[in-house]
C-alpha cells in the first residue's frame, strides 16, 4: 500500500534532482508542449466571430479540466502499483519545474556581457524575454535578467510547489496549463483581447498567492528588511497585479532600480519604476540574483517535505 506522504516526498525529491541535473529537457516529449497543441487548435477552431470571450472561457475551462482529469484517472490507474506511480510522477513532476534552466539562460545573457560581447547577449536574451532587445545597454540588459528570473521564481518554481503540495501531479500541471493558456492567448491584443481575456484572468488568479509567496521566501532566504519594504511600496507597481511582488523582492535584496519603461514589438510600454537607486547593475547582482532563485527552491523543497512528515 502506498504511503501518501513518503511517496510525495519521494516525487518531490526525485523530480527536483531530475530538475537540477539536467534542466528543461528540450528534445524529449513534453506535455506543456502538448498543451501549446490543444490550445494552438482550439484558437484556430473558436477564435473567431460573435462570442469569442465566451469560448475563450470554455476553452480554458475545458482545457484545465481535462489536464486535471487526466492526470487523476492515470494516478488512479497507477495507485495500487508503487514503483510505476513513483516514476510516472516523479517524471511529470520534472516537467512542471524550470529552475535549473531559468538560472541556465540569464547566466548565458551574463557570460555574454562578460566578456564584451553586447550583441550576443542582446541575441540571448531575446529568447527568455518578450521586450525588444536590440536597443538595450548592459544595464538595460541585466535588469531584463534579474526581472525575468524573480517573475519566474514565482511561477516557473513557487507556483507548480505549491500546487504539488496542495493537489499532486494533477492540481500541478492542471496549473501549468493555466500558465500555457496565459502565455499562448492572454494577450490585449485585437486578436486575443476577448478570447483571451479570461485566460489571463485565470492565471492572475493562479498566481496571486504564489508571487507574494515568492516575496516572502526571498525575505526569508536573506532576512533583509528592505525587502519587506520594497514589496510593500511598490508590489503593486507593475501592470500585472503578481510580478511586481517578487521582482520588488529582488530590487530590495540588491538595493536596484527595476522596470521602467520597454518596448515590445516596437511599441512603448511605460511601466513605473520598481525601487529610487539607479545605480549600474553588475555581474556580482546576476551571481546574487542567481542564487537567491537556488536558495528559495531548496528552503521550499525543505518545507514541503517538513509539511508532508508533519
Amino acid at each position: 500500500m502506498i504511503n501518501p506522504e513518503l511517496t510525495g516526498i519521494l516525487i518531490l525529491l526525485i523530480g527536483a534532482a531530475l530538475d537540477s541535473i539536467i534542466g528543461d529537457p528540450h528534445s524529449m516529449p513534453h506535455p506543456v508542449r502538448f498543451f501549446g497543441y490543444l490550445i494552438h487548435k482550439s484558437d484556430n477552431t473558436l477564435n473567431y466571430g460573435r462570442g469569442r470571450r465566451t469560448k475563450g472561457i470554455i476553452m480554458a475551462l475545458s482545457l484545465v479540466i481535462f489536464v486535471w482529469l487526466f492526470f487523476h484517472i492515470v494516478n488512479k490507474i497507477l495507485i495500487s502499483e508503487t514503483i510505476p506511480f513513483i516514476v510516472f510522477n516523479s517524471i511529470c513532476f520534472f516537467f512542471c519545474i524550470s529552475n535549473r534552466s531559468l538560472i541556465k539562460e540569464g547566466q548565458k545573457t551574463e557570460s555574454f556581457l562578460a566578456k564584451g560581447d553586447i550583441e550576443g547577449a542582446k541575441k540571448q536574451l531575446s529568447t527568455i524575454v518578450g521586450r525588444d532587445t536590440d536597443n538595450l545597454n548592459p544595464g538595460r540588459i541585466r535588469m531584463a535578467i534579474l526581472e525575468t528570473i524573480s517573475e519566474n521564481l514565482s511561477d516557473g518554481v513557487v507556483a507548480p510547489l505549491l500546487y504539488f503540495t496542495l493537489g499532486g501531479i494533477p492540481l500541478m500541471m492542471a496549473y501549468k496549463m493555466v500558465n500555457t493558456l496565459d502565455s499562448m492567448v492572454g494577450y490585449k491584443n485585437e486578436k486575443y483581447s476577448d478570447f483571451g481575456w479570461f485566460s489571463a484572468k485565470f492565471d492572475d488568479l493562479a498566481n496571486y498567492v504564489p508571487a507574494r509567496l515568492t516575496a516572502l521566501l526571498i525575505y526569508l532566504v536573506t532576512f533583509k528588511t528592505s525587502v519587506l519594504k520594497f514589496v510593500l511600496k511598490y508590489g503593486r507597481c507593475h501592470s500585472s497585479p503578481n510580478s511586481g511582488y517578487p521582482e520588488s523582492a529582488m530590487a530590495g535584496v540588491l538595493d536596484c532600480r527595476l522596470g521602467g519603461p520597454n518596448y515590445y514589438g516596437l511599441k512603448l510600454l511605460t511601466k513605473p519604476y520598481i525601487g529610487m537607486n539607479n545605480r549600474p547593475l553588475t555581474h556580482a547582482d546576476i551571481c546574487k540574483g542567481t542564487r537567491i532563485n537556488s536558495l528559495v527552491f531548496i528552503i521550499s523543497l525543505a518545507i514541503i517535505t517538513i509539511i508532508k512528515l508533519i
